[in-house]
């Protein structure tokens, strides 16, 4: 098939799942000989610098906010420039924005993607507004069975519109990361490492993901590592701090080596309160790691329990705090556990499987 000139179009690309998923993305269709392109809404994220850093080109519609209607004009004035052969647009704003834009640019509405991968439970308009659009574009894809069903049960898009493309990592390349250096982080050898990643936003249940751990320090030497930013941060610092567990949680930041983070951790604990199908989840499978997460649509899609993890309800916070116990007091368990879950990485959720699946339904659009 192709060569294709594809253009992606992205809400922003602040460091988070769906923009390192589309980093991933265009770059491997960038190896396979495809033509990509980016778009950003917002202004440059981190993830931009990485972008062009594997020389794709990316540029952005400068746009304020949400409200910043002439943000649309200059998608279209961009799409126009670059003329691609196919758009695939990701995150509500940006589908929304694309499928004003692309008959703007001269570009048919037949060839436009538009994904979405999450369960949308807060904002409830955003689906009514999906209902609405979701004729105009070729279809609708959503990264898990979950999403897929969220939007044809609550969004009312027609079945025939959805597609479902499973979520992937690089397995091999988690799998053979050195583990990172615990002296450099301060933790004493003897200390157990529960782990968690993500973007910090309330709905990834990190008020009882802290409330949890207050009360597994009650019972084990244990240390908590939260890695990635947001505007959640000062709430988790406040919470932290309620607890005085200032000594034994640690906000790291954005980090760069997720995988080598992994390898030290003994509990990986992943609380949300609604995904997709997360990126975090499937890195820590592929890492053989013991997983607690909650047992909402996107975790359930990955996680079996009791077989290649631990399912909690969410804001349980007492449930969470004994399954992280549970784990790290039972090493046999999690290993276990551990390894089931790798297995199932390797065999569902290869990230080259995925990017095959986009190519065939790029394939099937242009046939």
């Amino acid at each position: 098939m192709g060569p294709y000139r594809i253009t992606y179009v992205i809400t922003d690309l602040n460091t988070g799942g769906v923009p390192l998923h589309l980093l991933r993305l265009s770059t491997a269709m960038l190896q396979r000989g495809h033509r990509p392109s980016v778009v950003s809404l917002a202004p440059p994220g981190p993830v931009t610098r990485r972008l062009r850093d594997a020389g794709i080109d990316t540029v952005d519609c400068a746009a304020r906010n949400a409200r910043d209607l002439p943000a649309i004009w200059r998608l279209g004035q961009h799409l126009r420039r670059l003329r691609p052969d196919l758009v695939h647009s990701f995150l509500f704003h940006a589908n929304v924005a694309s499928r004003l834009a692309v008959p703007l640019a001269g570009r048919s509405i037949s060839r436009l993607i538009c994904e979405i991968q999450t369960v949308e439970i807060e904002r409830r308009w955003h689906l009514t507004v999906e209902g609405m659009l979701h004729r105009l574009g070729a279809c609708v894809v959503g990264n898990s069975p979950s999403v897929v069903e969220h939007l044809r049960r609550a969004a009312h898009v027609t079945a025939g519109r959805l597609v479902c493309i499973r979520g992937g990592v690089d397995v091999q390349g988690i799998q053979n990361a050195r583990p990172a250096d615990r002296a450099a982080l301060a933790l004493p050898e003897a200390t157990r490492v529960v782990l968690w990643v993500g973007r910090l936003d309330a709905v990834k249940g990190l008020d009882e993901l802290v409330d949890a751990f207050a009360i597994v320090t009650r019972t084990a030497e244990v240390r908590l590592l939260l890695v990635g930013d947001g505007d959640y941060e000062p709430t988790v610092r406040r919470r932290v701090e309620g607890h005085r567990l200032q000594d034994r949680v640690k906000l790291l930041g954005r980090r760069d080596d997720v995988a080598a983070l992994l390898k030290i951790a003994d509990v990986f604990a992943f609380p949300s309160r609604t995904e997709g199908l997360p990126n975090a989840l499937l890195e820590a499978m592929a890492a053989a790691r013991p997983i607690v997460t909650t047992d909402v649509p996107g975790c359930r899609d990955v996680i079996t329990h009791a077989v290649t993890g631990v399912l909690v309800p969410p804001g349980d916070i007492d449930a969470l705090a004994a399954a992280i116990t549970r784990l790290l007091t039972d090493p046999t368990g999690a290993s276990r556990l551990a390894a089931a879950a790798a297995h199932e990485a390797v065999t569902r959720f290869s990230f080259c499987a995925s990017v095959d699946r986009y190519e065939r339904l790029y394939r099937q659009i242009f046939s």
